[in-house]
């Protein structure tokens, strides 16, 4: 993954061991949020310039989709849909991920986490938001959308719908079918 990788690099830089595969257990919170665990407050905003600095070179490039993702985006274009990615990952990294990633997206907006991606779903129009942190689940509500939450990141399926996700899936293969489903039923209303 390339966000472990970039974590595994600027460990040896700035020679603080720095656990990779327990920070992308936690994505979802803005980076400094994750470096505060790992550097002294005064120390945070410099790792967090280095990694982004180091990010295009290291990350993007062995960044690899999430099983479904191209499925689901496929499934919201069948259905007459677009699609907008919208991230707590900056916007030149976001945008450099989604197109590395080939996804074929209407949109990415960035540097954006929890209920602040709200004004970005609502401008879109956004009738659904995936995402996978209970903060994702703040950002649909925020921006008028249904809150459909997979269990791809730090919670089950049942803690995201104790979070008050509308819809909870195991993992995003099985957006497709799910989406499906729900626009047959808003087509009936």
């Amino acid at each position: 993954m390339g966000i472990a990788a970039v974590y595994d690099e600027l460990s040896v830089r700035l020679g603080v061991a720095i656990d990779s595969a327990a920070v992308v257990t936690r994505l979802g919170p803005p980076l400094e949020v994750e470096l505060a665990n790992w550097l002294p407050a005064e120390e945070v905003a410099a790792a967090a310039d280095l990694y982004r600095e180091i990010y295009p070179q290291i990350g993007v490039p062995v960044h690899t989709a999430m099983a479904g993702a191209y499925e689901a985006i496929e499934a919201v274009r069948a259905g007459g849909g677009r699609v907008i990615v919208v991230t707590g990952k900056n916007l030149r990294d976001a945008i450099g991920t989604v197109k590395v990633l080939g996804l074929a997206v209407d949109e990415v907006v960035g540097s954006v986490f929890g209920a602040a991606k709200g004004s970005a779903l609502a401008r879109f129009g956004a009738a659904a938001y995936v995402g996978d942190h209970v903060a994702d689940i703040e950002a649909a509500r925020a921006g008028g959308a249904v809150s459909v939450a997979v269990a791809t990141g730090p919670y089950t399926a049942g803690e995201l719908r104790e979070h008050g996700a509308d819809v909870a899936l195991a993992n995003l293969t099985e957006f497709a079918t799910w989406f499906a489903g729900w626009r047959k039923h808003d087509e009936l209303r």
